[in-house]
């Protein structure tokens, strides 16, 4: 009887092995088709960036025929000031981050926790979101213009806080929500005004949702391209997708420069990303769990 107990024992726990092994198969099989959706992209435009601008336009082959080359990377930094529209894509997309951050800190908390505006404010807000940015450009334009802050990146960082508005509040009212009211009453009855009650005690609650709010429209942000192309004429204030757009003329798109001048680009966003994404993975598996 004792032996059937072990053997049976021995038996499932092979069972829970073989399916765990089975398991991590599946797992690293999905990851590998996933980095290979992500990598391929930056893949093609690392060979494209290394082949001869005329071998780009006549050849299809994958590899460069007359071998490698970095003439592309060289005239990308001569024809451009790439690194100068990166820095302005980093100043443009922080101060409008930061600004957007306490508006929409402030917006969610009084919406949620006071019903400021009632049901119809945050129908609105996230209203806007989906609206096509273009049918307000003229108007935008025309009111940056009379403001004095056309080809201005502080102009530009206005614009974008207002088109990432509704996404933020959208993101933080959702952390607000799931927090218990009882802390803020107690704080309330310790003197704590709600200026007060929402920065030192609400704030490090939902700290985690409010980075990675930060992170997604710091994105939105360095990726807007409508604009940015509006709004600015010159390099002192150009932003990156801006300045990429420049390696199409009237003579052809410059395919291996924009290829060199976009890997370079990509690299602040995936520093950020690196940066953030054990906040962003806490974030999205706390909510999942909360749920």
């Amino acid at each position: 009887m004792e032996n059937k107990i072990v053997s049976n024992s021995k038996t499932i726990k092979k069972r829970v092995n073989n399916n765990m092994f089975k398991g991590k198969i599946i797992y690293f099989i999905i990851l590998a088709l996933f980095m290979l959706f992500i990598l391929t992209p930056i893949f093609f435009m690392f060979i494209t960036s290394m082949k001869m601008p005329l071998e780009v336009r006549m050849s299809g082959a994958l590899f460069p025929k007359s071998g490698f080359t970095t003439l592309n990377w060289v005239r990308t930094f001569e024809s451009v000031p790439i690194i100068k529209y990166i820095f302005n894509s980093v100043v443009v997309a922080s101060i409008s981050t930061f600004l957007v951050m306490i508006v929409a800190l402030m917006a969610s908390y009084s919406i949620n926790r006071f019903g400021t505006g009632g049901p119809l404010l945050p129908m609105l807000i996230l209203g806007t979101y989906i609206m096509p940015p273009i049918v307000v450009s003229l108007y935008i334009f025309s009111m940056i213009r009379i403001l004095g802050l056309a080809d201005n990146m502080i102009g530009l960082s206005m614009v974008h806080m207002l088109l990432n508005m509704p996404i933020a509040v959208w993101l933080i009212e959702g952390h607000i929500r799931r927090l218990p009211e009882e802390v803020e009453r107690a704080a309330w009855v310790d003197g704590y005004s709600k200026f007060r009650t929402l920065f030192k005690i609400v704030l490090p609650m939902i700290k985690p949702g409010v980075i990675s709010a930060a992170v997604i429209c710091f994105l939105l942000s360095w990726s807007e391209f409508l604009f940015a192309l509006i709004l600015t004429y010159s390099p002192k204030s150009m932003t990156f997708p801006v300045g990429v757009s420049q390696f199409v003329g009237q003579h052809g798109v410059q395919f291996g420069q924009m290829s060199a001048g976009a890997l370079v680009g990509i690299i602040p966003i995936y520093i950020v990303v690196f940066l953030f994404s054990n906040t962003m993975l806490k974030t999205i598996t706390g909510a999942a769990v909360k749920r």
